[in-house]
C-alpha cells in the first residue's frame, strides 16, 4: 500500500495508544492521536479522516456520543468502537449511532488489521475516468488495464484530481503531499501526469488545478 490512508484514535490508554499508533504507522497509515471525544471535534473540524478508531471511555466526550455529533454533521467516516466491554445494549446503541464495528479489548492486531483493510477497502472503491482505472486502497493507477508507472506523490496529486473530478483543487492542498512545495514543481509534475495518462487536467490560474469531466 503506497498511499496513506488517515486514521483518527481516540484512546486514552497512553500505552495502548502509543502501541497502536506505532503498529499502524508500520503498516503505512497516518495517524492522529487525540485522547477525548472534544479533541475528535476539533481535528474533525479541519481534516479529513480515512477511519475513526474511537474507544467509547474516554473524558469530556465520550466514543458513542462524539460519533453521534460527527454523525449528526453528515460525517460518514467509517468509524470503529474500542471497548472493554460489549453488552447488548450498548452494542445496539452504537450501531444506531452509526459506527462500522466494534473491537473488544484485548484485541489481536492481526484482526484489527485485517477488519481495517476489509473496511477501507469498501469505503474506497475503485474510480474509473475513460481508459483509467485508480485503486485508491492500493494506491495503483492502469491505463488501458496496464499499470502506470508514478511516484509516490506523483499518485498522490492525481488521487486528489480524479477524487475531484470536475472541480478545482486548490494548490495547498497538493503543496500538503509534496516533499518539497513550490508552484514550478507542481507544474512539472501536473505535466507529467497529463503526459502520461494522456488526461485533460486545466490550469486555474492562481487558485490550482482540475480533472476536466469527460
Amino acid at each position: 500500500m503506497n498511499k496513506k490512508l488517515k486514521i483518527l484514535l481516540l484512546e486514552d490508554d497512553t500505552i495502548l495508544a502509543q502501541t497502536m499508533v506505532q503498529i499502524l504507522e508500520q503498516e503505512n497509515y497516518d495517524v492522529t492521536l487525540v485522547g477525548d471525544g472534544e479533541e475528535v471535534m476539533e481535528y474533525t473540524y479541519e481534516n479529513k479522516y480515512d477511519l475513526y478508531l474511537f474507544d467509547v471511555n474516554v473524558p469530556l466526550l465520550d466514543g458513542m456520543e462524539t460519533l453521534r455529533l460527527l454523525r449528526e454533521a453528515e460525517d460518514t467516516t467509517p468509524t470503529f468502537f474500542i471497548t472493554a466491554k460489549i453488552d447488548i445494549k450498548s452494542t445496539l446503541k452504537g450501531f444506531d449511532y452509526g459506527c462500522d464495528d466494534y473491537i473488544k479489548k484485548p484485541f489481536e492486531i492481526d484482526e484489527l488489521l485485517a477488519r481495517i483493510q476489509a473496511t477501507l477497502k469498501r469505503r474506497n472503491p475503485v474510480i474509473k475516468y475513460g481508459n483509467i482505472t485508480f485503486d485508491l486502497l492500493e494506491s495503483r493507477v492502469l491505463k488501458d488495464d496496464v499499470e502506470v508507472s508514478l511516484g509516490s506523490v506523483e499518485k498522490e496529486i492525481f488521487s486528489l484530481l480524479i477524487r475531484n473530478i470536475g472541480m478545482t483543487v486548490n494548490k495547498s492542498t497538493f503543496f500538503d503531499y509534496m516533499n518539497k512545495p513550490s508552484e514550478p514543481a507542481l507544474r512539472v509534475l501536473i505535466s507529467k501526469l497529463k503526459k502520461v495518462l494522456d488526461v485533460n487536467i486545466s490550469n486555474i490560474k492562481g487558485i490550482g488545478y482540475k480533472l476536466e469531466k469527460l
